[in-house]
């Protein structure tokens, strides 16, 4: 498998960035960790071999990046508003420095997003915000509010990367016809550590169809946990069904 080891200076951000890209050709579909991860972890619990076949077939590039989550909402000792802030840089890092690298690298004008656990707020965030970048999503255990880290603290910064509350709000028929045309896949596990993650999974499954989304909202079994070795099936799975 062919694999390239990528950074550079994140004006965004005011820090280096890493990025490890898989594979030579195909559809690029940015990997982001759970919480707290690097940009090797995806690989390291064994997702990059899951799909290797998509890969190694030119079907699927995965470009697998920092999460910063230890900048942003799993920054304990700092105020929401300031994780918030730390949030949205990130978010222009992706839309303003990745998006346009993946386009000059690859000659996609778009990427689909992935992700496990944090991993899949990510990825389902980085779609909703911006679709007009990023056009595919399979979210894989996901929590989709951050009531987790923040508690009932909202600002625009949290409403804005909440996809809850932004999806049940938002209007603008411009985002909306975008995210009509995307491939979606939000997915969830019925067994042990599942319970929120049910709960928001079905939650934006009726969003997205009250705003006339089409997205697979798929619940896999009551033995199915919050766990890799799920994942690892969960992941070229879901990709081959919306059509990697």
């Amino acid at each position: 498998m062919h694999v390239e080891d990528h950074g550079w200076w994140s004006p965004a951000l005011g820090c280096d960035m890493l990025i490890r890209v898989y594979g030579h050709d195909g559809r690029p579909v940015v990997a982001f960790p759970p919480q707290d991860g690097r940009f090797w972890t995806f690989a390291d619990f064994g997702m990059v071999e899951a799909v290797g076949g998509l890969i190694e077939a030119g079907r699927v590039r995965v470009v697998a990046v920092d999460s910063l989550d230890w900048e942003t909402w799993s920054r304990w000792d700092a105020h929401p508003a300031d994780r918030g802030l730390r949030y949205e840089a990130y978010q222009r890092h992706l839309s303003d420095e990745l998006a346009p690298w993946i386009r000059e690298r690859t000659g996609w004008s778009t990427a689909w997003t992935t992700g496990c656990s944090m991993g899949a707020y990510h990825a389902a965030t980085t779609l909703f915000r911006r679709p007009d970048l990023w056009d595919g999503c399979v979210a894989i255990s996901g929590l989709y509010r951050l009531r987790h880290f923040i508690g009932d603290y909202v600002d625009d910064a949290v409403y804005f990367n909440s996809p809850i509350l932004f999806l049940a709000g938002l209007e603008d028929e411009a985002i909306l016809g975008r995210l009509r045309a995307a491939r979606i896949a939000l997915v969830a596990g019925q067994g042990p550590w599942e319970e929120e993650v049910i709960e928001d999974t079905r939650a934006m499954g009726d969003i997205l169809a009250a705003k006339g989304v089409p997205a697979v909202v798929d619940f896999w079994g009551h033995d199915v946990e919050h766990d890799w070795p799920w994942w690892r099936r969960m992941l070229p799975y879901e990709l081959e069904r919306l059509g990697a």
